[in-house]
């Protein structure tokens, strides 16, 4: 484990070297992001610029939410809309290898465009250890592609600066409470958002699906932590799968979608358990969600699988 003290010292160093002029900040609202938007700020003041895309593949509320989380973290930042954007980029891909590639190109070329327009040469990413160990190299095999290592294109005109690349999710998360972070603890997010909580086509419609799937696991978790329930997982949320099933409503058959739930403990997201929910919470999850995607969703599974064999995400 890390000394944050010395570590927050040693990164500002090293970010006054690595950044001679000014910098964008690639800042997602996640743990990592914002710490690593933190120290570049400490570190440089104006010569860097925070970025939070709207990617149109988000949680419900989530720019809100993130633009009050950084106010609240003392990060200065801009919104930039872009939804129409990445939904053209993933026009008819299903593959999760190439949706993460399209997704981590899509943002690049954003931000190189947005740092023209800042004068800078340099993007800040919140990249820690998990991201570039499970996307391969050398000798490791790939277990997912993350967006922002193996989605970065050869030609990208901007120099990369990662001054968390060597930490893991409970460094970073020692870090964040050290740098005065409001929940420091909050569960991962992927930076593809939505795209990978979606099996197959990544279409608008789908994304609502998921999006209203995954709030409803969420709020219905959390009413059961602050219940005391359950502990606090380390990750929790719902997956959109790419089959059709024959559910009933009333009289009549109907055609529709499913959802998987996933709930995990972890300490490092590097291996992951199962949590095993009460019967009780399952059973809200699952009415609610074919309540509120009536027609839509009509069945809903819970996934026990650990990490290994699985990842945590589904892709």
């Amino acid at each position: 484990m890390i000394d944050p003290a010395k570590f927050t010292d040693e990164a500002v160093a090293r970010l006054r070297t690595e950044v001679p002029g000014k910098a964008i900040i690639a800042a997602s609202g996640g743990i990592d992001s914002t710490v690593a938007a933190l120290l570049a700020e400490r570190a440089l003041g104006e010569r860097v610029r925070a970025v939070f895309v709207d990617t149109g593949l988000l949680r419900a509320g989530e720019v809100e939410r993130v633009s009050e989380f950084f106010r609240a973290s003392g990060l200065r930042f801009d919104v930039l809309r872009a939804a129409d954007r990445f939904f053209a980029t993933l026009a008819g891909v299903e593959e999760p290898e190439e949706k993460r590639r399209r997704i981590g190109h899509a943002f690049v070329r954003l931000f190189e465009e947005e740092a023209e327009r800042f004068g800078a040469d340099r993007l800040v990413q919140g990249t820690i250890a998990p991201d570039w160990i499970e996307s391969g190299g050398a000798l490791r095999d790939t277990i997912k592609t993350h967006h922002n290592v193996g989605g970065i294109p050869s030609d990208m005109r901007l120099t990369l600066v990662e001054p968390l690349r060597d930490l893991y999710k409970d460094e970073v998360r020692a870090l964040a409470r050290h740098l005065g972070v409001p929940e420091a603890e909050r569960q991962p997010f992927p930076g593809p958002g939505l795209a990978v909580r979606v099996g197959g086509p990544v279409t608008p419609e789908r994304v609502r699906r998921a999006r209203v799937a995954n709030a409803v696991v969420e709020e219905e978790i959390e009413r059961a932590v602050a219940a005391h329930t359950i502990p606090r997982p380390w990750q929790y949320f719902a997956v959109l799968l790419p089959v059709r099933t024959v559910g009933v409503l009333g009289d009549n058959r109907v055609h529709g979608e499913a959802v998987s739930v996933r709930v995990v403990e972890s300490i490092d997201a590097m291996t992951a358990t199962a949590m095993e929910l009460p019967r009780a919470v399952l059973g809200r999850i699952a009415e609610r969600i074919t309540r509120e995607l009536s027609k839509e969703v009509v069945r809903v599974l819970y996934d026990v699988t650990d990490k290994p064999p699985a990842t945590i995400e589904w892709e």
